[in-house]
């Protein structure tokens, strides 16, 4: 699942390599621009707001397996390609990318530490755009049991199942607005809370997998039974995709997430002090 950046080095010219920096809205910050900037060479940009169904009103959802295939191939990425994601600093967005190939049938591998840790052991940085690369052929098969729709999600609430909600506290309790307008505050019936950032170390990584069961069993989410993920617009959610994966759990992410959820008025929303 990990890579370090020495292995990256030694094996470049073999993986096709894809950044998937992305920032929220008002955070003044522009992925695209950064990536010419300084990126590893031969990365390609890895746009969540571009691979993505756009028809759908909600920020980044996943596209059809057969998009997802046309636009994955137009990176030159194939079925045999080895991947690997990563993202300017701490984890943030590269999961999302790590999940999307997951859940289209491929995987994936995560650069520990991203970009900061290339530029620390004195790797070489490229600037400029993207090399042109051909197209190549990408078939994408869903695999259905790493996904959750809104419905799903409130089927599965119904039935006592496990969701995981990655937005902090504030937000999770209503104690704050949504960020998007038009989404309300608060969270599902019987979520529970596990704010991202309480899985990561330090250094911005995941931590060991016997801490992250013990954050995930503490907020009341039973390991032993499959968890749904979820978050703001289903970026963090797969961060604790990720994070439930390497401890040997599974996950499924709610694409549509808080901002589908919480804008849906036949939704139900619970606010706590």
């Amino acid at each position: 699942m990990l890579i370090t950046a020495k292995d990256l080095g030694k094996r470049l010219k073999d993986v096709v390599v894809l950044d998937a920096s992305w920032y929220m809205p008002d955070s003044g910050r522009d992925p695209n621009a950064e990536f010419e900037a300084g990126h590893i060479p031969g990365a390609r940009r890895f746009d969540i707001d571009k691979i993505a169904d756009t028809s759908t009103g909600l920020p980044h959802t996943l596209p059809s397996a057969e998009q997802f295939g046309k636009m994955v191939g137009a990176l030159g990425v194939t079925n045999d390609s080895e991947i690997v994601v990563y993202e300017e600093g701490p984890i943030f967005s590269a999961p999302r990318a790590w999940w999307m190939f997951r859940v289209m049938g491929h995987d994936a591998k995560l650069l520990k530490g991203g970009f900061k840790a290339w530029k620390s052991e004195g790797l070489p940085v490229e600037t400029g755009p993207a090399h042109h690369v051909v197209p190549a052929t990408f078939t994408a098969i869903m695999q259905p049991q790493y996904f959750a729709d809104g419905d799903g999600v409130a089927k599965a609430l119904k039935a006592d199942a496990n969701v995981a909600d990655a937005r902090a506290a504030d937000r999770f309790y209503g104690r704050v607005p949504e960020p998007r307008p038009g989404v309300r505050s608060g969270h599902m019936p019987g979520a529970k809370n596990v704010p991202f950032t309480a899985l990561l170390d330090a250094d911005g990584n995941i931590r060991p997998s016997d801490e992250v069961r013990a954050v995930f069993e503490k907020a009341g989410v039973e390991l032993d039974k499959p968890v749904i993920t979820t978050c703001g617009s289903g970026v963090t959610a797969s961060i604790l995709a990720m994070a439930l994966d390497q401890a040997g759990a599974t996950a499924a992410v709610y694409d549509g997430s808080w901002t589908e959820w919480g804008s849906d008025e036949r939704r139900p929303v619970v606010k706590e002090d």
